[in-house]
């Protein structure tokens, strides 16, 4: 945890969209080797080299991945079934404690792979890196080493890490499986235009946009790079190709838009105004470009090619059309306010200057209650309402990377929303506000791990009483089974039972009913034996003969039996005499370790409640410097607004004043030239 709190000291996790898919993308195909290597999947379950169909399509769509199946290890299916759960903070304990127990087996190098996704889903790097080169030295195969390259590529480029990231691309040796491989192509490229290698950059992208089935995206970058490196002809070429492509869905309309309007006003920027005009009419006006491409719509009526007044007149008209629209919108948008300038303008272009002063004057005021309203949108931000509002509006169990603001706060947190749409629009705040959330939520575990030492203690001291009040009993228990008598007793019965083998005493094993027969035919017999010779007492002899004959005979055919019984039943007092003795011995060990074992577990607590203790002020210290930097980034954005404004203001004051001279000079007839 002490990482995960320095991880926040540093430049924020801008690796959340992506960083997990380290993880599971690379599962399969360590699955996949094993699975070569002839381990075969359960009976009945789908095996693990089937998972591998979705690692091509998942990482940079939105769809989300089918949970796996064929899991072996049921502490690794139970960090999966957290991790599918959205619950990545418990996913990651789960897993990280049952590897220091060596519970992961057979899935120890999926697992391993698992926890350097979920640290780089929390920006943690460095430690990512440091699990896949680990990973890589116990001789990982290469797909899943490319694999864990490519990740570690794609976390330092959104990190901002471009030569870290070159190093890691370079690091891979063979074409990624599926769209992995255009994923790769794409990050290559961006990474070198990241560090202004336009030149490199469309190289890299030339052989994939002319591959079959080549994305949109890889023809849109492939255009800007050939622009910036110097081939502005094919990379406009490009861009008009996706500006006149169709699309049936809302992330390729989009695409069009963004490259009509970089065509339009690159045109405008060459002064091909009727080329900019044929572009920027493929823009959606509802679209997320709209209001740019309505400006500069405008402008490239505006400057269109006017031999005569007429036309010039005509032009601005024209001109007047998108801007008079745009001047109607959100005025948060740097192109309403340029419009809010540019109707003015058009006006006194026309020569009206009454109303071209008017609106500059409406503009004036626009702009100055608009820079108001964002003072008590600074004042509310400052104040926090703006930060406890999102959060309270937004709850959530556990931090991810998946969260994202998805109800805004009511009007107290911030008067004015629609500025929050702009503060919201920036990558920057957007994740240096999840730091702070995540920050809040190892508050909260803190706290709950601190209110959970108090019951451990309390449950170490009702251990302490109850071993403290059953231990007496139990040894007196002990002492009434008189153990070492029972042990002399269970040895003469032994030394017995060989002795009625050995010598086949059949009547060592008479009933009860055997034994009071024959202490009759004893008696009959010493009451002959005292009668002497008689001879009237020949029958009587011969019927004690066969009776006592007949005993003899069924005890002798029942000794085997018996006999057997006799050993089977000495076998049992054996065992249960061993098992007495056992449990002697365990409560001699339990008087003698017990104590000393509720000893360490009382330190473990105390050594847990210190860290706890230490931490609590520590995560605080970070979340209140964490909150102001996420305000202070709200407030910047919001400034940046105001400068805007300022300068906007001030351009409406020199034009109020230079539409008022040439007023003047138009009474006179002399109309100045427009500057």
């Amino acid at each position: 945890m002490g990482a995960v709190i320095q991880a926040f000291r540093q430049a924020g996790g801008r690796a959340r969209r992506a960083a997990l898919l380290a993880a599971l993308a690379l599962i399969a195909p360590l699955a996949h080797a094993q699975s070569s290597a002839g381990a075969a999947p359960a009976s009945g379950a789908t095996s693990w080299t089937d998972w591998s169909t979705w690692t091509s399509w998942w990482p940079w769509r939105d769809k989300g991945p089918p949970p796996p199946t064929g899991v072996e290890s049921p502490h690794y299916g139970d960090s999966l079934f957290y991790f599918f759960q959205g619950r990545y903070f418990t996913s990651v304990t789960q897993l990280m404690a049952s590897q220091q127990f060596r519970r992961m087996a057979p899935h120890d190098d999926e697992a391993e792979i698992l926890r350097g996704g979920l640290f780089l889903s929390y920006g943690l790097h460095r430690e990512a890196g440091e699990v896949f080169a680990k990973l890589i030295e116990r001789g990982a195969t290469p797909p899943v080493r490319d694999r864990a390259w490519f990740y570690l590529a794609k976390i330092r480029y959104q990190r901002g890490l471009l030569p870290e990231a070159e190093e890691a691309l370079a690091r891979i040796e063979k074409p990624l499986p599926g769209d992995l491989e255009e994923d790769r192509v794409l990050l290559q490229a961006y990474v070198l235009m990241g560090r202004a290698k336009y030149a490199e950059a469309a190289r890299v992208l030339d052989a994939l946009a002319k591959g079959p089935g080549a994305s949109s995206y890889a023809r849109y970058n492939l255009g800007v790079a050939l622009i910036r490196g110097g081939d502005p002809a094919r990379g406009s070429a490009l861009l008009d190709e996706l500006g006149k492509m169709p699309a049936s869905t809302e992330e390729f309309r989009s695409l069009r838009d963004k490259a009509n309007v970089a065509l339009g006003f690159a045109a405008l920027k060459d002064n091909r105004p009727v080329d900019a005009n044929a572009y920027l009419e493929r823009v959606r006006l509802s679209g997320m470009l709209s209001n740019k491409a309505l400006l500069g719509f405008g402008w490239a009526r505006a400057q269109a090619n006017a031999p005569t007044h007429r036309a010039r007149h005509e032009a601005m008209n024209l001109a007047l059309v998108p801007w008079t629209e745009l001047a109607t919108r959100d005025p948060g948008d740097a192109a309403v306010l340029e419009a809010r300038l540019a109707v003015p303008y058009a006006y006194a272009e026309l020569g009206s200057y009454a109303q071209s002063l008017d609106l500059y004057q409406d503009a004036i005021h626009a702009f100055e209650g608009e820079s108001a309203r964002l003072d008590e949108s600074i004042t509310a931000i400052r104040s926090g309402r703006l930060l406890d509002g999102l959060i309270a509006s937004n709850p959530g169990e556990e931090m991810g990377w998946f969260w994202n603001v998805a109800e805004l706060p009511d009007a107290q947190a911030l008067p004015h929303g629609g500025h929050l749409a702009q503060v919201l629009a920036t990558h920057e705040f957007q994740e240096a506000f999840k730091n702070y959330r995540d920050l809040l939520f190892v508050a909260r575990n803190l706290q709950q791990w601190r209110d959970s030492l108090g019951v451990l203690r309390d449950m170490l001291a009702n251990r302490r009483q109850a071993y403290a009040e059953r231990l007496p009993q139990v040894q007196e228990k002990e002492r009434a089974l008189h153990l070492a008598e029972a042990a002399q007793r269970r040895d003469d019965l032994a030394a017995e039972l060989e002795r009625v083998e050995r010598e086949v005493d059949a009547a060592a094993f008479a009933t009860p009913r055997e034994r009071e027969l024959q202490a009759r035919l004893d008696r009959v017999r010493d009451a002959l034996e005292r009668s002497g010779t008689d001879p009237e007492l020949a029958p009587a002899r011969e019927r004690y003969r066969r009776a006592a004959g007949a005993l003899l005979w069924q005890q002798n055919d029942q000794f085997a039996v018996r006999l057997w019984n006799a050993k089977k039943g000495m076998q049992q007092l054996q065992g249960n005499l061993a098992q007495s003795q056992q449990r002697s011995a365990a409560i001699a060990a339990a008087q003698r370790d017990e104590p000393a074992r509720l000893d360490r577990f009382a330190a473990r607590i105390d050594e847990l409640a210190a860290r706890i203790e230490a931490m609590i002020p520590r995560v605080a210290a970070l979340s209140r410097e964490q909150q102001a930097a996420v305000q202070e980034i709200a407030v910047a954005e919001l400034l940046r607004q105001k400068e805007r404004l300022l300068d906007y203001g001030t351009q409406a004051r020199f034009a109020v004043a230079q539409t008022h001279d040439r007023a003047n000079q138009a009474k006179d007839g002399n109309r100045a030239p427009a500057r």
